[in-house]
């Protein structure tokens, strides 16, 4: 058990200064666009972000209304 948890930290260590880098190229985008006057790009950013928040969210409930139901069924029985 100790190794998983020791692999997964080592992953998720090796994996975040890859998810920085992001932020500041869409932050680079969205600069170089308002400076040309365009509106639409900033919208399309944004509207990815909102999606991209949501879905591990969505995912969670859903798989807590499965647990849930099947915990449910267990007492029932």
């Amino acid at each position: 058990m100790k190794n998983i948890l020791a692999y997964i930290s080592i992953f998720i260590l090796s994996v975040t200064d890859k998810l920085y880098s992001q932020c500041a190229m869409c932050k680079a985008v969205l600069e170089s666009n308002m400076q040309s006057g365009e509106d639409a790009v900033g919208q399309g950013i944004n509207g990815g972000i909102m999606y991209i928040m949501f879905i591990p969210y969505i995912l969670i409930a859903v798989v807590g209304y499965f647990l849930y139901k099947h915990y449910k069924k267990q007492i029932a029985e």
